[in-house]
């Protein structure tokens, strides 16, 4: 079994301004910076105290929005890319191999949510699960149409595991998830809100204290549309949106 398999193992941030990007993340979550580009396209590594936290890109194709695309890990992406096919899932990509760096698929699950699969050709390479690690992914929350079933189709591919579940009151319930091992919670799935038109995973990452982390984003050019607010166990979370248009969101146990 591939290490961290049937986890969140990395993240891309698909932007339409990679120095103007670059130098608001730069700022907002402390990430250092690393030009890892190829000839055939343009690639920034951002990391966190020397671990890798997340690659920044331009967006593949024009009229496609700016946002954070999160990869799971397997240790067979035709076989995992098949098996979520006869999930329902639809195939955005098929498995494309990457030299030196693995294979990865790009697909939705059965309601519409984009994911991806990801294989390292070094699975010793692969960033583990980081919860509550500033700078890094912490926290993996999608708002979807029907969260049950969304539940049935990723508990069935990679084995998660239900943990608690909040009552929200007029917004239903927030379930929460661990990975496949079980343990501690790594996100929550919930039914979004009439207003938002498709449902996606939105991503978090951890900082030491949520106001000035909203300072910088402000100081940036980044708009905040929620938050901050305290959550069920004691976190703060924040939610925003950069220059580029692209939704994130901050998680912090100090408001």
């Amino acid at each position: 079994m591939a290490a961290h398999e049937g986890e969140f193992t990395w993240y891309e941030l698909m932007t339409t301004d990679l120095p103007a990007a670059q130098r608001f993340y730069t700022a907002a979550m402390g990430w250092e910076v690393q030009d890892v580009s190829r000839p055939e396209m343009a690639y920034i590594l951002f990391s966190a105290s020397g671990v890798p936290a997340c690659g920044l890109m331009d967006v593949p194709e024009p009229g496609i929005p700016p946002g954070f695309f999160g990869y799971v890990a397997t240790d067979d992406v035709e076989r995992t890319t098949e098996k979520a096919r006869a999930l329902g899932a639809t195939i955005h990509k098929e498995p494309t191999d990457v030299p030196g760096v693995g294979s990865f698929a790009v697909l939705s699950d059965p309601q519409g949510a984009a994911f991806g699969l990801h294989q390292w050709s070094d699975a010793a390479t692969a960033p583990g699960p980081a919860l509550m690690s500033p700078g890094r992914m912490s926290w993996h929350e999608i708002m979807t149409t029907d969260w049950e079933a969304a539940f049935g189709f990723y508990g069935e591919l990679f084995g998660w595991q239900k943990s608690d579940a909040i009552d929200m009151g007029p917004m239903g319930t927030y379930q929460l998830f661990t990975g496949p091992g079980g343990g501690d919670a790594v996100g929550g799935m919930f039914n979004k809100p009439p207003q938002i038109p498709q449902p996606f995973w939105l991503y978090y990452v951890a900082v030491p204290a949520i106001a000035p982390a909203v300072e910088r984003i402000r100081a940036g050019g980044g708009q905040i549309i929620n938050g901050p607010m305290e959550v069920p166990g004691g976190a703060w979370i924040v939610q925003g949106i950069d220059p580029q248009g692209a939704m994130f969101a901050l998680v912090g146990m100090r408001p």
